[in-house]
Order: structure tokens, then sequence, then C-alpha cells
């Protein structure tokens, strides 16, 4: 395997212990159980949420990765909440299962089915309601959103950083940018921890796979209007990571970038994923090491 840093006793990983804390972001399909079960207990799981499958199935998962001993994290989509009823429901729901963490999204449903247009509505929503649970998170876009302005776009994160504890990079394979926009988050008033979102060891035919069974709007809903990304991604022989996070090891080791976690991307490759981040955690814990 390609070193995660290069090599030698001057070499230390500063990722080693983002890559100890890893966390899977996973679709709604009940399948994925079979390799969840697998990692270690807590590990935390993030469910997204699909327009095709409904809120449904982003909790009932969630609340089977709990009873698995893992840290679920269910995404919450303001477009597909109809409304109070609903969303006390899916809260109670979550409390009962022992779930304090949530991911609110605006979702990807071309119409709102209540009234809930935004993330920002959810989280006042919940807010009102009292229902705010512990931890939250809410995601940003280190190269841009293909239909928000980009305003619009740092409005609204500065709107959610009162609720907010996070938030989650949406797909970037340029690590360089993903630091650069560490720091313009904190130039714009955003002092939220940054999670780096990154793609896991992502295969074209699971992809597909995945697609049919889901939606394909669903599995690949971030690759729109990320064309060179999704290029990388589904190029023969699949992707993996590595390049992308030697670029982040040396922006954190120069200080030029301010990361709190890794979420990677699995498609439904947990089991892959899990096993390939273990490895670059080995490799880079011994580099740490040698340097000592």
């Amino acid at each position: 395997m390609e070193p995660l840093v290069p090599e030698g006793p001057h070499s230390p990983s500063a990722l080693a212990p983002l890559l100890a804390r890893p966390r899977y972001e996973v679709l709604p399909l009940p399948s994925v159980l079979d390799q969840t079960g697998a990692l270690p207990e807590d590990t935390v799981v993030t469910v997204t949420a699909s327009p095709r499958r409904g809120t449904g199935a982003t909790v009932e998962l969630c609340e089977k990765l709990a009873a698995q001993r893992l840290h679920a994290v269910p995404h919450l989509a303001a477009r597909q909440c109809t409304g109070r009823g609903e969303l006390r429901e899916m809260l109670a729901r979550l409390d009962g299962a022992g779930i304090e963490e949530v991911f609110v999204v605006g979702g990807d449903a071309a119409q709102p089915a209540g009234p809930y247009p935004d993330g920002l509505a959810l989280l006042r929503a919940m807010a009102d309601l009292g229902l705010l649970p512990a931890r939250i998170g809410v995601p940003s876009y280190p190269e841009g959103h293909p239909s928000i302005p980009g305003p619009a776009l740092w409005s609204a994160l500065r709107a959610k950083q009162p609720f907010a504890h996070y938030t989650v990079t949406q797909l970037c394979l340029d690590g360089a940018a993903v630091c650069r926009f560490t720091a313009t988050l904190r130039e714009e008033g955003v002092d939220l921890p940054v999670v780096a979102g990154v793609p896991g060891t992502v295969e074209a035919r699971s992809l597909l796979t995945i697609g049919l069974r889901i939606g394909v709007g669903d599995s690949l809903r971030f690759l729109r209007g990320h064309t060179s990304a999704a290029g990388r991604i589904l190029r023969p022989g699949g992707y993996r990571p590595r390049r992308l996070l030697r670029t982040l090891d040396a922006e954190l080791e120069r200080n030029r970038c301010a990361l709190a976690g890794l979420h990677f991307y699995t498609f439904n490759r947990v089991g892959a994923t899990a096993r390939w981040v273990r490895r670059a955690h080995r490799r880079a814990t011994r580099e740490r090491g040698s340097a000592a």
C-alpha cells in the first residue's frame, strides 16, 4: 500500500488521532448491518436521509445500529418532515433508542413535505419544541453548492451555529481546498469544529448496485455538480483516499489546517473502508512512534 505520509523517523502523521476515531456514513439499507456488526463498540455511524425510502428507514436503521452498541447518528432532512407531529414522533423514537446526536440537512426533495424548507427551519422547530438533541452536526461546502449561492451558504451556516456543535464538509477530493476552507470559516465568523468529509474505498460497481436499490439520486447526490470528483471516484479500479489524506496530513503538520475529525462516505462499503482506515492508522501510529 502507498504510504499515508512519507516514511522516515522525522515524519510522524498528524492524522493518527483522527484515524483512530473515524466516522462512517451509510445509506439506509438494512443489508449494511452485516458489515457494521464488526465495527468496534461506539464507532460513529451516520445514516443518510433518502427521499425515496423516507425518514422511517433512516430512524429504523439507527435504532438497529444503536442495538449493535454503535454510536448512531441519523440525518434529519428538513424537506422530508411533514410537520411538528412527525418531528415529535421521530425525536421520541431516537430518544427511546438512546440516540442523542443528529445531523440536520435540508434534504434533496424537490418540494418540502411540510413547513421546513431548509435545515435552519428544522433546527428552529426543534428548539421551539424544547427537543433539541444533545449534539447536532450541520453540513458545509468547501467547493460551494451546485444550486445555492455562496453568500446564502455562509449566511445559513452562521445562523445554524448557535444550534450546532460541529460541521462536516461535503465531499471534496482536494485536501488543500478543505484546509483553506477551515481558515475561511473563521474569517466568515463561524467557529464550529470541522470534520473533513472524504470518500472511503469506493467501487463503481457498488455505487451502481446501491443506485438501483435506493435511487441513483441518493447514492450519487453529492457528485452532482462535481464532475472531476465523479470521474476520479468512478474510475476503473475504484478510489482510495491515500493522496487526499497525505495532503491533509501535510497541511496539519504545517499548522495550516484545523480538523476535528474524518468522516468517510462509504457508499455502504463499510467493511472495506474500515479495514483500509485501520491499516492507515497503524502506519500513521508507527510513524508517529518512530519520531518519539
